[in-house]
């Protein structure tokens, strides 16, 4: 996988290719959401992660739009995600569906997460069976799942269903889930780094204060850099215009394998926002 750049691309196993880096758009809404979403195109992601519960749907593809129509670049160059709230099964999957692709305009989706486990086999199976189809209508490219664990993932595979794209989870070196990512890496799929950077509650540990003085380098821009080298699809957000472009300035120089290392060593299995990753 080639690291030269945001728009650089990589291959998720149904044959598509997404951005090795996104903008999240998690508790922004209304103008600060659009704003910030036309920022980070302007400054080069080509992937934006919005969700049915950020309640932003609507204001990342007008930000979306907008930009292509003053820009010239086609829809097509935009990799937009979202998410469905709640697994309530197939009748109420297939509403959220259509909400979500009336709120966002862009006439399709490139990928569909189930935004947790929550609700049980029943109606993960139900939700998927609705995301599945509306795969096989051509309203997503891809689909796949979030804060997926392993026994949500492994009642996937022993059901024998297609398989999720992407696990899209809370990754970072203070939380490296290597059972999660095992499982993953050895059925081909992707994983996403919802929360990079941790939220920032780690930005002043010694470890990556060491790393950013040596690279003369932000913490962030250490903690995207190590999600980039693992390779994760980290979807750093930020509401500063400046700091949404230099998270971006993370292509000019490479961690060696003993820092990857050292940083994976740090993992004291912080939880950042949430983690239903062990719901039933």
């Amino acid at each position: 996988m080639s690291l030269t750049g945001p728009q650089s691309k990589r291959k998720l196993r149904d044959g598509n290719e997404i951005p090795v880096i996104g903008f999240g758009t998690y508790e922004m809404e209304g103008k600060q959401a659009y704003t910030a979403v036309t920022w980070a195109l302007e400054a080069g992601y080509r992937l934006i992660d919005s969700a049915e519960w950020y309640y932003n749907e609507q204001d990342c593809g007008r930000a979306i739009l907008d930009f292509c129509a003053a820009t010239g670049v086609p829809r097509s160059s935009i990799f937009y995600t979202t998410k469905l709230r709640n697994n309530s099964g197939y009748a109420a999957t297939k509403v959220s569906i259509e909400k979500s692709i009336q709120a966002c305009g862009l006439g399709y989706i490139d990928l569909y997460l189930l935004h947790s486990p929550i609700g049980g086999p029943k109606m993960r199976s139900e939700s998927w069976r609705a995301v599945l189809e509306a795969k096989q209508e051509g309203i997503f490219r891809s689909v796949g799942v979030s804060n997926f664990g392993v026994r949500h993932l492994k009642e996937m595979i022993d059901a024998g269903v297609e398989l999720p794209a992407l696990n899209q989870v809370d990754l970072h070196p203070f939380m490296t889930r290597t059972d999660i990512v095992s499982l993953c890496k050895e059925y081909g799929i992707a994983l996403e780094a919802w929360a990079p950077l941790a939220r920032g509650y780690r930005f002043k540990h010694p470890s990556i204060v060491k790393l950013a003085k040596k690279y003369d380098k932000e913490p962030a821009q250490v903690l995207i850099r190590y999600s980039l080298q693992k390779g994760y699809i980290p979807i750093p957000k930020s509401h500063s215009k400046h700091r949404i472009e230099s998270n971006l300035r993370v292509f000019d120089f490479e961690l060696t394998e003993d820092e990857i290392e050292h940083l994976d060593s740090l993992n004291e299995d912080l939880v950042t926002d949430w983690d239903p990753t062990g719901s039933p």
